[in-house]
Order: structure tokens, then sequence, then C-alpha cells
């Protein structure tokens, strides 16, 4: 029997094209990024919860000691000054004219002191003289006790004389000190971040409990510091002069070296679901070619171990201590592994892995299971 050849034609059309259904809607092999085991450093680290802060070595919040009328403004932001240096004075025109006053006083006590003092010693040479003479039958008894008497009432008031040029001088100390409150000193070298206030506005103190802008906002730079908050459970685990890296958001994924200097001695509940310890951080290595300004975001990764030569996987392909093994023919296979020290990169391996076979980092891909047939993505060290 033959089969007309349009038949023919229609049955072969019609197998093609569920071959080509079939072909192009079968499941295909899940695609998957892969990693060569080998051996390197793996650190164990601990990192801030949320961003750490850079300080400066110093900082103070500068107001006079009283308030008053702005008479000279000696800064402006951005002026390196020294200790010492006055940045800001008062109007203080009444002060300095009861120094002046007080020293006039002072030169008055003085030369009256010293008055005091010549008729003292005139007075005790005429007791004396008296004494002679009295002696040799020259003088009598009610003399001798006269000069006697006034040569110590004289020694009294040369007493009472200096000790009023001292009472004058110090007065002058008093005026200074009243003086000092006027002005506003640089109590560190740095350099001025802010100032609030101009000639002829008045400034006051703060008042207890209620903070206003400093007069002179003084920063010193040279030694800048991170402060990052730990969790409670890290922090444990972190001892002063642990090796710390830094990264700041202004820089990039570069890294500066540093060292903890100092962990709080109390935990922070700032947080409702997270308590924390303040680690600070110094610089080792400072940078030449960047400022690093006081108040940066900054994140710190301490270093708590350090294995030089271990056998390691990225620590995206391990998890509840098992990893996916691909064979050479494409066939993955889950394996148990032991692990020693890890980071958010790299985890130990101490067994069931060997350098040069090849892990599963995409594990979470749809098809990734335990006896599965993959292809290779992409393959590449980290």
């Amino acid at each position: 029997m033959k089969f007309p050849r349009r038949l023919v034609a229609t049955v072969v059309v019609l197998g093609l094209a569920a071959a080509g259904i079939f072909y192009a809607t079968r499941k295909q092999p899940p695609k998957v990024l892969v990693h060569t085991v080998a051996r390197g450093t793996v650190e164990a680290t601990v990192a801030n919860t949320r961003a750490g802060t850079v300080n400066a070595r110093r900082r103070a919040k500068l107001a006079p000691g009283q308030g008053g009328q702005v008479a000279a403004l000696l800064v402006t932001e951005g002026d390196r000054v020294t200790a010492g240096q006055v940045l800001m004075e008062l109007w203080n025109a009444d002060l300095k004219a009861q120094r002046a006053l007080a020293e006039s006083q002072v030169l008055r006590a003085k030369a009256q002191a010293d008055e005091a003092l010549l008729r003292a010693d005139l007075a005790e040479r005429e007791a004396q003289r008296q004494r002679d003479l009295l002696a040799e039958g020259a003088s009598s008894g009610e003399k001798v006790d006269r000069a006697d008497s006034e040569a110590k009432a004289a020694r009294a008031m040369q007493r009472a004389a200096a000790a009023e040029a001292t009472v004058m001088q110090q007065q002058i100390e008093v005026v200074d000190a009243q003086l000092e409150r006027t002005l506003v000193r640089a109590p560190f070298a740095g350099v001025v971040a802010e100032v609030n206030g101009e000639v002829g506005e008045f400034v006051t103190p703060s008042p207890v409990g209620i903070p206003t802008p400093p007069a002179v906002d003084l920063i010193d730079d040279g030694g800048p510091y991170v402060t990052a908050p730990i969790d409670e459970v890290d922090a444990a685990r972190v001892q002063v002069g642990m090796s710390a890296r830094v990264t700041l958001d202004a820089f990039g994924k570069r890294a500066f070296v540093g060292r903890v200097r100092r962990i709080a001695p109390y935990v922070l509940d700032r947080e409702k679901q997270a308590r924390t310890v303040d680690v600070e951080v110094e610089f080792t290595e400072p940078a030449t070619d960047v400022a690093l300004l006081a108040g940066y975001s900054a994140d710190v990764e301490i270093l708590l171990q350090q294995h030089p030569d271990a056998v390691r996987v990225p620590s995206e392909a391990v998890r509840d201590g098992a990893v996916f093994v691909r064979a050479a023919d494409g066939t993955v296979a889950l394996r148990s592994v032991t692990t020693g020290i890890a980071n958010w990169r790299f985890t130990e391996i101490t067994g069931g892995l060997e350098p040069g076979e090849v892990v599963v980092l995409s594990r979470d891909r749809e098809g990734v299971v335990d006896g599965a047939e993959t292809t290779v993505e992409t393959t590449g060290q980290p």
C-alpha cells in the first residue's frame, strides 16, 4: 500500500517540529559558579555592627568663661593655631582700666612700704642710741622705753605697709583672672573647625544641661582614630593591641592599617535588637596622601586569628558543614567537610577537601542538588 507523498511530507514535518519543541523545552542542566580549592591565608575577624566614625585625637568646643560682646575675632575657620593662642576676645576695657589702677596702687603701696622701712630702721637706731647713752649715764630709762616703743611701732607699720603692697599685687592677679575669662584660648594646637559669632555680637556660655553652639570648635587632627560598635558576643574575643583594617566610604575599598587601642568597659543598649561595645582603633600607618577628616564614616575588621597556609574555599560555598563538589563529568555531590577559622570571605577546610578539587559557589540556584548535572557559568578564583 502506498501513502500519498503529501501525507508523508506532512508526517515528516510534524515529527521534526515535535522534536524541535522537545529539544527546546527540555530541562537544561543548571549553570553554576565554581571555585578551585587552593591554599592561602585565612583569617578569623570580627567587624562592626553599624558604621563607625573617625574621631579627632582631641576636640574642644570652646566658649568664653563669661558672657559679653565680641571685641576681637582673631581666627577664621580652617586656621591652624598653637596651644595658648588667643582665638576670641570679649570687650574688657573696664577690666583693663581696673588693672591699670591696681598697678598704680601697687606702686604707691611699695613706696609707702619703703618709707615705713626707713622709718623703722631710723627708730631702731634711735632706740639703740638711747640705750648706749643710758649705759653712760647720759639718758634716762624713760627715754629708752619711749625709743624702744617707737621703734617697735615703726617696725609694725613697716610690716603693715609691706602687707598692703602684697594685697595690691594680688589684686592685680584677681583682675588678670577676670580678664582671662574674657579670652578664648586654644588649649592645644589644632585646626579651627567652626566659629560662631562676629565682632559686636554678644556671646554667652552654655547653661548647664542646655547645649549651644560653641564660640570656637577646635580639632587636634594629629592622631585620628575610629570608634566602632562591636556586637557584645564578638567583643568578648577582642583584645587591646589586636591588628585591624579600616575602610572608609570616602576612599572606596582602600584599607588602612590600625590597632585596637581601647575597649569600652561597658555595653551600650541603644539598639533594641543588639547590644554593642564601642571599640577604638588607632591608625598605625597614617596616610600621608589623604586627610582622615573627623566625622568620616568607617568600618573596622579586627583580626582575631590568622592561618597563612590553609586549605580554603570561599565562605559562600560552605553551609551546615557541607559543600557541593563538582566532578569532571559535570555532576555535583554534597560532601561533608570539617572547618577551621573563617571570615566573610574565606573558610578554612581542615578535612574533606583537597587542593585542586572544584566546589560550587552558587549552591542556591534551582536544580543544584546532590547528583545533578551542571554546566559552568564562569571559573575563577575570587
